[in-house]
């Protein structure tokens, strides 16, 4: 895991990382960050022409619905990082390159390898968009990567162990800090903060009074970050409503917990989240933006939400929750959720496309939410 950690602050930096897979070298870049310069400079280095590993998710965006996985699309010699950017995440790449192009670009799709899986991985974990420039070492530059990797100018790291990055370390949680921090809605609370064992992220348990042990449920929140919600009081979504509506429904039910979970934007982080909101202001809905962007309906992964339970010593909760999709991750984590309690935010003109996307799209329990044209609404 080093190596990895070490590689995805590289990959945010904008320089390369080497991926191996067997005997295959792999030269990976971010697509941001890169210019020009370090776009030919890694077809230089690599002795070959870069190729660009895409989701599926983006491929179904560029006219591939059928693909089942990630795939790499050869590039021309002296593609720029203008048409890159195009690729990867453009909302309209058929507007900025020829038809003929785009065509015979896509008829040059390939199924992605090993090492290309592996650096859509570092591409995700690192936050950024899930497209990585990839660039197969020739054996005449062999020699010379692996010097620069000798020399600690480039990290390499192993394609299978880059891959399971998405994964995180099951059972490796660190609890590192706690305090009492007396809330508006819940005057009796104790923040303990968990740390994800690559130092990326951490998330924080909010225990809310006493909770009842032994068999009994304990009502349970899992709320994913919102800093625009959360924070600001924005209106493009209830985030910051549901939030502090969790807080007073676990009060009243007598006390349980509230996972705060550093999963922005469903897992794509706040830049990716921020880029999604300005392709909804051309138009298109929550679901839509990420997949352009290259992501799925939903990023998150909940293996972290198990491991803070199991530290706490919880195995049977009563979720707050509209979205069934976390019951069925708790579930397949051996947490029993014994009953769904339903919470609600308000609803307004501005949040209103992006909660009918999620019900109507993402299968979330929101029908009591359009129940007539003025009510409560949900996130999940």
């Amino acid at each position: 895991m080093h190596q990895v950690e070490r590689a995805i602050f590289d990959l945010r930096r904008g320089l390369p990382v080497v991926v191996i897979a067997g005997d295959t070298r792999v030269l990976v870049q971010a697509i941001e960050g890169a210019t020009d310069a370090s776009v030919s400079g890694l077809a230089g280095h690599a002795g070959g022409t870069p190729a660009l590993v895409l989701s599926r998710h983006r491929l179904a965006i560029l006219g591939e619905p059928e693909a089942r996985g990630a795939a790499r699309l050869s590039l021309p010699e002296g593609t720029g990082r203008r048409r890159l950017v195009d690729l990867a995440f453009g909302i309209a790449p058929e507007v900025a390159m020829e038809p003929e192009a785009l065509a015979g670009w896509r008829r040059s799709l390939e199924p992605a390898q090993a090492a290309d899986r592996a650096a859509l991985a570092l591409m995700r974990r690192a936050l950024l968009i899930p497209a990585a420039l990839v660039a197969r070492v020739s054996e005449a530059q062999r020699s010379a990567v692996e010097a620069r990797v000798s020399e600690g100018t480039w990290l390499a790291v192993g394609a299978e162990q880059a891959e399971r990055c998405l994964e995180g370390s099951v059972g490796m949680l660190q609890r590192v800090s706690e305090a009492q921090i007396p809330l508006a809605d819940a005057s009796d609370c104790r923040f303990i903060l968990f740390r994800e064992p690559d130092g990326l992220r951490e998330h924080v348990a909010v225990v809310i009074g006493e909770p009842r042990s032994g068999d009994v449920a304990v009502p349970l929140r899992l709320h994913s970050a919102c800093l625009t919600g959360d924070l600001f009081g924005s209106l493009r979504c209830d985030c910051g409503e549901q939030l502090r509506n969790a807080v007073a429904d676990i009060q009243a039910l007598g006390g349980g917990v509230l996972l705060y979970l550093a999963q922005e934007g469903r897992g794509i982080g706040l830049a990716n989240k921020l880029r999604a909101y300005t392709l909804q202001d051309s138009g298109l809905d929550t679901l839509d933006a990420d997949q352009i962007l290259g992501f799925g309906e939903d990023e998150r992964r909940y293996g972290v939400a198990v491991d803070m339970l199991d530290a706490l010593g919880i195995r049977r909760v009563q979720l707050l929750t509209n979205n069934p999709g976390k019951m069925s991750a708790l579930a397949e984590g051996g947490i029993e959720v014994v009953e769904r309690q339903a919470l609600y935010g308000s609803l307004n003109d501005h949040n209103r496309r992006y909660l009918s996307a999620k019900s109507e799209r993402a299968g979330h329990l929101l029908d009591a939410v359009f129940d007539g044209d003025q009510g409560p609404t949900a996130r999940s």
